[in-house]
Protein backbone atom coordinates (compact mmCIF):
# COMPACT_ATOMS: atom_id res chain seq x y z
CA UNK A 1 0.00 0.00 0.00
CA UNK A 2 2.86 2.52 0.85
CA UNK A 3 5.06 1.27 -1.86
CA UNK A 4 4.04 4.45 -4.30
CA UNK A 5 5.15 6.84 -1.59
CA UNK A 6 8.65 5.25 -2.37
CA UNK A 7 8.53 7.03 -6.26
CA UNK A 8 6.86 10.02 -4.94
CA UNK A 9 9.70 10.79 -2.40
CA UNK A 10 12.40 10.04 -5.38
CA UNK A 11 9.82 12.58 -7.84
CA UNK A 12 10.17 15.06 -4.88
CA UNK A 13 14.06 15.12 -5.18
CA UNK A 14 14.49 15.11 -9.49
CA UNK A 15 14.78 18.65 -9.86
CA UNK A 16 15.77 19.41 -13.22
CA UNK A 17 17.27 22.64 -14.67
CA UNK A 18 15.60 23.09 -18.28
CA UNK A 19 18.08 24.40 -20.82
CA UNK A 20 16.71 25.15 -24.61
CA UNK A 21 18.92 24.34 -27.34
CA UNK A 22 18.35 25.67 -30.96
CA UNK A 23 18.04 22.68 -33.67
CA UNK A 24 18.35 22.54 -37.68
CA UNK A 25 17.99 25.21 -39.78
CA UNK A 26 15.65 27.47 -38.72
CA UNK A 27 17.05 26.76 -35.36
CA UNK A 28 13.95 25.73 -33.97
CA UNK A 29 14.38 25.77 -29.66
CA UNK A 30 13.76 22.00 -27.92
CA UNK A 31 14.41 21.85 -24.64
CA UNK A 32 17.63 19.96 -24.28
CA UNK A 33 16.90 15.87 -23.13
CA UNK A 34 20.86 16.69 -21.05
CA UNK A 35 19.01 19.04 -18.89
CA UNK A 36 16.35 16.80 -17.34
CA UNK A 37 17.75 13.15 -18.18
CA UNK A 38 20.07 13.08 -14.27
CA UNK A 39 20.60 10.27 -12.47
CA UNK A 40 17.81 10.78 -10.34
CA UNK A 41 15.11 10.63 -13.35
CA UNK A 42 17.09 6.88 -14.18
CA UNK A 43 16.40 6.36 -9.74
CA UNK A 44 13.28 7.41 -9.88
CA UNK A 45 12.42 4.73 -13.43
CA UNK A 46 14.25 2.29 -11.89
CA UNK A 47 11.81 2.27 -8.45
CA UNK A 48 9.02 2.26 -10.59
CA UNK A 49 9.94 -1.00 -11.87
CA UNK A 50 10.83 -2.17 -8.53
CA UNK A 51 7.33 -0.87 -6.52
CA UNK A 52 5.76 -2.96 -9.60
CA UNK A 53 7.53 -6.15 -8.66
CA UNK A 54 7.51 -5.48 -5.22
CA UNK A 55 3.62 -4.96 -5.28
CA UNK A 56 3.02 -8.31 -7.44
CA UNK A 57 5.27 -10.44 -5.02
CA UNK A 58 3.48 -9.08 -1.62
CA UNK A 59 0.30 -9.80 -3.42
CA UNK A 60 1.14 -13.01 -4.13
CA UNK A 61 2.23 -13.49 -0.10
CA UNK A 62 -0.91 -11.76 1.19
CA UNK A 63 -2.70 -14.12 -1.26
CA UNK A 64 -1.05 -17.53 0.42
CA UNK A 65 -1.33 -16.01 3.93
CA UNK A 66 -5.39 -15.53 3.57
CA UNK A 67 -5.60 -18.88 1.71
CA UNK A 68 -3.70 -19.89 5.13
CA UNK A 69 -6.08 -18.40 7.36
CA UNK A 70 -9.18 -19.87 5.64
CA UNK A 71 -10.44 -17.23 3.24
CA UNK A 72 -12.56 -19.07 0.59
CA UNK A 73 -11.20 -17.84 -2.90
CA UNK A 74 -9.59 -15.11 -2.05
CA UNK A 75 -8.97 -12.54 -4.72
CA UNK A 76 -6.63 -13.71 -7.07
CA UNK A 77 -3.02 -12.61 -6.98
CA UNK A 78 -2.04 -12.48 -10.24
CA UNK A 79 -4.79 -9.30 -10.62
CA UNK A 80 -1.89 -7.21 -9.42
CA UNK A 81 0.23 -7.73 -12.73
CA UNK A 82 -2.62 -5.44 -13.97
CA UNK A 83 -1.97 -2.53 -11.12
CA UNK A 84 -1.58 -3.04 -7.57
CA UNK A 85 -4.85 -0.94 -7.25
CA UNK A 86 -7.24 -3.65 -8.71
CA UNK A 87 -5.57 -5.96 -6.18
CA UNK A 88 -5.97 -3.96 -3.15
CA UNK A 89 -9.89 -3.30 -4.12
CA UNK A 90 -10.38 -6.51 -4.79
CA UNK A 91 -9.02 -8.10 -1.87
CA UNK A 92 -10.61 -5.64 0.68
CA UNK A 93 -14.24 -6.51 -0.86
CA UNK A 94 -13.48 -10.18 -0.79
CA UNK A 95 -12.08 -9.86 3.05
CA UNK A 96 -15.44 -7.46 4.16
CA UNK A 97 -17.65 -9.94 2.26
CA UNK A 98 -16.14 -13.06 4.62
CA UNK A 99 -15.60 -11.02 7.98
CA UNK A 100 -17.97 -8.15 8.35
CA UNK A 101 -16.50 -4.97 9.62
CA UNK A 102 -13.10 -6.07 8.66
CA UNK A 103 -11.21 -5.46 5.23
CA UNK A 104 -11.58 -2.29 4.68
CA UNK A 105 -8.59 -0.16 6.26
CA UNK A 106 -6.36 -0.92 3.13
CA UNK A 107 -8.72 0.84 0.72
CA UNK A 108 -8.58 4.02 2.79
CA UNK A 109 -5.06 3.75 3.12
CA UNK A 110 -5.14 3.58 -1.06
CA UNK A 111 -7.60 6.62 -1.08
CA UNK A 112 -4.57 8.84 1.27
CA UNK A 113 -1.96 7.49 -0.85
CA UNK A 114 -3.36 8.19 -4.10
CA UNK A 115 -4.79 11.64 -2.82
CA UNK A 116 -1.44 12.47 -1.38
CA UNK A 117 0.23 11.34 -4.64
CA UNK A 118 -1.86 13.37 -6.66
CA UNK A 119 -1.08 16.70 -4.49
CA UNK A 120 2.55 16.37 -4.70
CA UNK A 121 2.40 15.51 -8.26
CA UNK A 122 0.33 18.58 -8.91
CA UNK A 123 2.82 20.89 -7.14
CA UNK A 124 5.62 19.41 -8.73
CA UNK A 125 4.72 19.49 -12.24
CA UNK A 126 2.91 22.90 -11.62
CA UNK A 127 6.59 24.23 -10.94
CA UNK A 128 8.07 22.51 -13.97
CA UNK A 129 5.86 23.55 -16.13
CA UNK A 130 6.47 27.02 -15.07
CA UNK A 131 9.95 26.79 -15.34
CA UNK A 132 9.96 25.35 -18.65
CA UNK A 133 7.94 28.01 -20.23
CA UNK A 134 10.60 30.51 -18.51
CA UNK A 135 13.06 28.68 -20.01
CA UNK A 136 11.10 29.06 -23.74
CA UNK A 137 10.77 33.00 -22.62
CA UNK A 138 14.44 33.78 -22.18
Amino acid sequence: MFLPLVSIVLFLFWNPTFRVIYIGPRSTPTLDPASWLSPVYFLLLLSSFLVYGGSVLLAFLDYQKLERDGVVRPFHWAWSFLNATVYIVGRSIIVHKVAKNRGLVPIWVLIGVVVLSAIVTSVKMTAMFSSIISTYQQ
